[in-house]
């Protein structure tokens, strides 16, 4: 559904080799003693060594923000003899940036806008009575504050047949995004993936939620079915992944915001 977060899945490991199916696949070992960052044109880089990270298209990946670098460099440094994709989630989201480039921020803007469209704060369940009371409860308070935020209206449905979401509603959240810059952008999109929707994603970018309010609003089916059925350990491992991605991506957010 999202052309530019499948095909930046694709570079997760960007950098460092490609390893998809990481416990097939044996890890690199580690190349490099000393971990710094540096001035490098256009803004900041990471060093290993002295030399600059590569992405696969042997793009250098310098980035313009200086606190970005250092948290990546912080993920390069705390690697062990192997050199594990998993624990660098930070690295992989900036190398997906730089490798996307410039040329693609327009459509990563508006993909959020396009998912906001769909959201999943807007596709609501009609049974069971305890889960359409929790969406209700924790969804509703959002579209609130997001409709006063930027006066614009939202019509919720019950099922997944599409709805239509006002124009001018659309329109006000794509301007809202017309100033984010391309690591934004991404950070954005990448939240976007992991919470399934765009509106959470603008909402924390305004300051409406914290962190942890887009993170409880994002797993309120998931929440629900733990409660009902208990912890499954496979889904469980799961969720810590996407924390971890999602934390990354709000850092990043934080960074560049700040």
């Amino acid at each position: 559904m999202r052309e530019f977060l499948e095909d930046a899945d694709k570079h997760r490991d960007d950098g460092y080799g490609r390893a998809q199916h990481l416990n097939k696949v044996e890890l690199p070992k580690r190349f490099y003693k000393e971990v710094g960052v540096g001035s490098a044109p256009g803004g900041f880089a990471v060093t290993l060594d002295g030399k600059t990270p590569r992405t696969p298209a042997q793009k250098p990946v310098v980035v313009p923000y200086q606190s970005v670098a250092a948290a990546m460099a912080e993920e390069w440094a705390a690697q062990q003899e192997f050199i594990d994709p998993k624990t660098m989630p930070m690295v992989r989201l900036i190398n997906s940036a730089v490798e996307a480039g410039d040329e693609r921020l327009e459509a990563l803007r508006e993909e959020i806008v396009k998912y906001s469209g769909n959201d999943l704060l807007l596709y609501r369940a009609d049974t069971p009575r305890e889960l359409v009371a929790e969406q209700e409860r924790v969804w509703d308070a959002v579209l609130i504050k997001l409709a006063r935020h930027f006066e614009i209206g939202f019509q919720p449905t019950i099922g997944i047949v599409h709805q239509p979401q006002p124009a001018p509603t659309l329109e006000r959240l794509r301007t809202s995004l017309a100033d984010a810059k391309l690591i934004e952008a991404v950070a954005l999109n990448s939240l976007t993936g992991i919470t399934g929707s765009g509106l959470l994603s603008i909402a924390l970018r305004e300051g409406l939620l914290t962190p942890e309010e887009v993170w409880t609003a994002a797993h309120v089916d998931e929440d629900y079915n733990v409660r009902l059925w208990g912890v499954v350990e496979e889904a469980t491992e799961r969720r810590a992944k996407r924390r971890m991605e999602f934390d990354a991506a709000v850092r990043v957010l934080e960074m560049v915001r700040g």
